[in-house]
């Protein structure tokens, strides 16, 4: 009987340790980078949101389904934060055991803050990451058990923007370390994001991104809704009508663009919740993962 406890003890924590693995996201160095020193941040605040600033040292960690569970999708989760931060566990973490339960094999992207001490070139290094984060798994997609056609990319906040600027400049990867490997996500999930470079964006993250007084062509290049095309791919949009940081304005013209261009669309707007709510929006009993499974299931994903 001892000896079964401790064989089951240490099965159980080599399924931890593989159910959260986190790697580098490139394997030499870093793409686009200075030589500075890695100041990386990590603490909890008050709410209990782990939250991690000056990353220049992107990574990716995996979160897999239990044993034999595995449905063949996975799912890259970027985390927001303004592109100054990233809430890692409310906005990451936590919702990437939550796919989980559905047989989804989950990656969190711990992508670059826009610096322009630590970056040749800023405005690409988030985006560069989450590329590098679809190229590598789904070069990888034997080893992770998972279907290289169904790989998604979901982003909160800032990160629902890193998300969506994923899914509409896939034609045209960047940086140097592009390759072959196709980019573009199967689908999308945005919760809360930042679509839009201007009035109506989020101020913080458009100055983070791409500077205090961006070209017009900048802001374009970077407001998605202008940049939809019938090739960008599917999308469940989550937000709240009384979101003051970010408006519901951005996922909404996401959704009108879709719509333009006959691309598969779903989106769920409640009256409440303000933002940054996480899994958990306080105001309904309502989960909005649950729509999101169901959506996912429609669509042949699940």
């Amino acid at each position: 009987m001892k000896k079964t406890l401790i064989t089951l003890s240490l099965l159980l924590t080599m399924t931890y340790t593989y159910a959260q693995q986190e790697m580098p996201l490139y394997p030499k160095e870093v793409p686009n980078s200075k030589p500075v020193p890695n100041t990386q941040k990590s603490e909890t605040d008050k709410n209990g949101i782990l939250r991690i600033s000056e990353v220049t040292v992107p990574t990716i960690t995996v979160y897999s389904p239990a044993k034999g569970t595995s449905n063949g999708t996975a799912v890259i989760i970027c985390p927001g934060g303004g592109y100054r931060i990233l809430a890692a566990s409310h906005e990451g973490s936590d919702v990437a055991k939550e796919f989980n339960k559905m047989g989804v094999t989950a990656f969190v992207v711990k992508y670059r803050i826009p610096n322009e001490n630590a970056q040749i070139d800023r405005t690409i290094a988030p985006l560069q990451d989450a590329q590098q984060a679809i190229r590598m798994i789904r070069t990888d997609a034997i080893k992770y058990g998972i279907n290289p056609n169904k790989i998604g990319i979901m982003g909160f906040s800032a990160g629902g923007h890193l998300a969506a600027t994923t899914s509409t400049h896939f034609a045209k990867p960047v940086g140097d370390n592009a390759d072959a490997t196709n980019v573009r996500p199967d689908f999308s999930i945005l919760v809360y994001p930042v679509i839009t470079m201007k009035e109506f964006g989020h101020h913080g993250s458009t100055e983070q991104l791409i500077g205090k007084t961006p070209s017009p062509e900048l802001i374009e290049l970077y407001s998605n809704e202008m940049q939809v095309t019938k090739d960008t791919p599917p999308v469940f949009l989550v937000h709240a009508g009384d979101d003051n940081a970010v408006p519901v304005k951005n996922s909404l013209s996401y959704y009108e663009a879709c719509q333009k261009n006959g691309v598969p669309a779903g989106m769920l707007v409640y009256p409440k919740g303000g933002h940054g709510f996480g899994l958990n929006n306080k105001t309904t009993k309502d989960k909005w993962m649950n729509s999101v499974k169901n959506w996912m299931d429609s669509m042949g994903w699940l």
